[in-house]
C-alpha cells in the first residue's frame, strides 16, 4: 500500500510516543525516529522525509538549533515543533525559522493526525473536493445554459467558470482542465449567438445600458455628483480571470465591490475605449468629432489620440466642466515610473483618468517573441504574468498611494482577449482593415459560421466609412486569414491572445469599485 508520507519524529523520549507512532502507521504513514538533533540532521541528509515532528527540549542540540540545521540542508522541509513551553519568545523564534506548526504537550494522536493531514494531505483533499464540486456544477451549468436570457445571467455564469479556472490553477488534474476548457467553449458558442441576436437591442437601452458608453455614467458619475474624488483606471485588454487573480492583493489595500460592463463589438480599443471616455457609440463619435473619422479613413495606427478631449466633453455634458482633471496614458515602464513619482501631485486633482497598456502589449508581443511565448503559453501563464506585474511594478506603488488617499478608485478594462485556435478564410477588398478578430471595409465576406457578417453597420451603431461598407466579427476562438497567405499567418497566430471578436473573455469586463481603508 502506498504511504501517505514518510515522517521523521525527533524526541529524546521517543519510547513514550509508541502509541502515537502506531496510530499514524494505521493511518497509512511511514514513521522513522531519532532521539537527538545530531542524529536527526544526519538522517535528514540521507533521506527525503515529507514531514518532521521535532521536540524542543532535548539534551545536546535543542529543538531550535536542530530546526536551523534541518532547514539549512533542506529549506522546504515541513516541520512541526512540539514543546511543553508556552513561552512567546520560543514561538516567535520557531516561526521566524519557518516552522509550519507549533504544538503544546501533551499531544493526542488526533492532534498529530490533523497536523499530518494539514501539511501532507491538504492539497490532495482540496483537489478531490474541487474535482467533485466541479463535476456537480458541470451538470448544473449545462442545464442552466439553455435558460440564460440576460446579460446578468451571462456575467454570473462566466464568473463561475473563471472561478473554476483559478481553482484548477492550484492542482494538476489535466482531465478536469480539459473538461472545463470544453465547457467554456460550449458556453462561448451560446454567448456568441446571444450577442449576435441581442446586440441591437442592447444598444437601445439608454439609461439601463451596461455597454462601454455607459461605464463613466454608471460608475464614476454617481461619485462625482456626491463631490467625491474619482480615479478611473483602464487597464487595456485585461480579462476577467486576470482581474480575479489580483483581487486578493488589492483587498489588502481596498474594500472592493465587483460588478461588470460589456464591451462594444468589435471588442477593440478604437471602439470600446473611445466609447468609455466619450460616452458615445462609434457612429455618434465620428459625427461629433470629424477628426476621429479622419483617423479611421486614413487607417492611422493610433485611433485613441483624443481620449482626453472626449472625457472633458463628457464632463461638460454632465455640467462638471469645472472639475480639475488629469488624464495620463502609460505605454512603457519609464512613463509608469514617472507617473509613480508624481502621483502625489495628481492627488490634488478632482478626477484622474489613467490608461495602462501593459496587459495589451503582453498579449500582442507574446505572439511575436519566443521568450514571451514561453512565459505566457496559455491562460494560466498569462494570469500569473499579470498578477506578478500588479504586485511588483510601479503600478503597485500607485495603488498604495491611492489607498491612502480620499479617492474613489474604479479599475476596469475596455475589453478582454481570447486565445485563438480556428482560422477562418475571408475574401476582402485590398483596402480592408488588417484586424485579426475583426475587419471592416468594402465587400468583406466569409461563409464560416464562426463569423458574424454585419452588412448593416448602422444597426450595430458602427461607423459607415464608404460605399458597400461592412464588418466581419470573429466568434468564439476564431481568427481571420486570407487564402493567399494563410499558412504564414496560421503559424504566427495559432494559440496567440487576440481581441476584437465575440466571446465571454472579450465582452464581459469586470469593474472594481474600490475605496482605501
Amino acid at each position: 500500500m502506498k504511504s501517505n508520507g514518510h515522517i521523521l519524529w525527533v524526541d529524546d523520549e521517543i519510547h513514550h510516543l509508541k502509541p502515537h507512532i502506531l496510530f499514524l502507521e494505521t493511518k497509512g504513514y511511514t514513521v522513522s525516529t531519532a532521539t537527538n538533533g545530531h542524529d536527526a540532521a544526519i538522517l535528514n541528509k540521507n533521506n527525503k522525509y515529507d514531514l518532521i515532528f521535532l521536540d524542543q527540549t532535548m539534551p545536546g542540540i535543542d529543538g531550535i538549533d536542530t530546526l536551523k540545521r534541518l532547514k539549512k540542508h533542506r529549506m522546504t522541509i515541513p516541520i512541526v515543533m512540539i514543546t511543553k513551553s508556552e513561552d512567546e519568545w520560543l514561538m516567535d523564534e520557531a516561526i521566524s525559522h519557518q516552522v509550519n506548526q507549533f504544538l503544546i504537550k501533551p499531544v493526542t494522536p488526533n492532534q498529530i493526525l490533523i497536523a499530518c493531514k494539514q501539511i501532507l494531505e491538504k492539497t490532495k483533499i482540496i483537489e478531490d473536493r474541487t474535482s467533485a464540486d466541479y463535476l456537480k456544477d458541470f451538470q448544473k451549468i449545462n442545464y442552466e445554459l439553455n435558460d440564460i436570457d440576460s446579460c446578468d445571467d451571462w456575467w454570473r455564469l462566466y464568473l463561475r467558470l473563471v472561478e473554476w479556472e483559478l481553482k484548477f490553477d492550484k492542482h494538476e488534474d489535466s482531465g478536469l482542465h480539459n473538461i472545463l476548457f470544453e465547457q467554456i467553449q460550449s458556453c462561448n458558442k451560446a454567448f456568441s449567438n446571444f450577442i449576435a441576436m441581442n446586440y441591437e437591442d442592447l444598444t437601445k437601452k439608454d439609461n439601463e445600458s451596461i455597454l462601454s458608453p455607459s461605464v463613466f455614467r454608471n460608475h464614476a458619475l454617481p461619485k462625482i455628483k456626491e463631490n467625491q474624488k474619482v480615479c478611473i483606471i483602464i487597464v487595456d485588454c485585461m480579462r476577467c480571470d486576470q482581474f480575479l487573480s489580483v483581487i486578493p492583493y488589492l483587498e489588502s489595500l481596498f474594500s472592493i465591490e465587483l460588478t461588470y460592463h460589456m464591451s462594444l463589438i468589435p471588442s477593440a480599443t478604437p471602439y470600446s475605449r473611445n466609447a468609455i471616455f466619450s460616452g458615445l457609440y462609434p457612429d455618434e463619435l465620428i459625427k461629433k468629432y470629424p477628426n476621429q473619422k479622419k483617423l479611421f479613413l486614413d487607417s492611422e495606427s493610433t485611433l485613441n489620440k483624443y481620449e482626453n478631449i472626449f472625457l472633458l466633453d463628457q464632463l461638460k455634458r454632465y455640467k462638471f466642466s469645472k472639475k480639475q482633471v488629469h488624464y495620463h496614458k502609460i505605454w512603457a515602464i519609464e512613463e509608469g515610473n514617472r507617473f509613480r513619482k508624481k502621483i502625489h501631485d495628481y492627488l490634488n486633482k478632482d478626477i484622474i483618468a489613467l490608461v495602462v497598456n501593459f496587459v495589451d502589449m503582453l498579449a500582442h508581443d507574446s505572439s511575436k517573441m519566443d521568450v514571451l511565448k514561453e512565459i505566457v503559453p496559455n491562460e494560466a501563464g498569462y494570469r500569473l504574468a499579470v498578477k506578478s506585474w500588479f504586485e511588483n511594478s510601479w503600478f503597485n506603488d500607485v495603488f498604495k498611494a491611492l489607498s491612502k488617499s480620499d479617492f474613489q478608485v474604479i479599475v476596469t478594462s475596455d475589453h478582454g482577449s481570447i486565445r485563438v485556435n480556428k482560422d477562418i478564410m475571408v475574401s476582402a477588398d485590398r483596402d480592408a482593415s488588417s484586424g485579426i478578430r475583426y475587419k471592416y471595409g468594402r465587400n468583406l465576406n466569409t461563409k464560416n459560421k464562426n463569423a458574424l457578417v454585419i452588412k448593416n453597420p448602422e444597426k450595430f451603431r458602427l461607423p459607415i466609412l464608404g460605399p458597400q461598407f461592412n464588418y466581419l466579427i470573429a466568434k468564439n476562438d476564431a481568427y481571420f486569414v486570407y487564402p493567399n497567405d494563410a499558412n504564414k499567418y496560421k503559424s504566427k497566430l495559432q494559440n496567440s491572445f487576440q481581441h476584437g471578436g465575440i466571446s465571454m473573455e472579450e465582452i464581459l469586463v469586470p469593474v472594481l469599485k474600490m475605496k482605501g481603508f
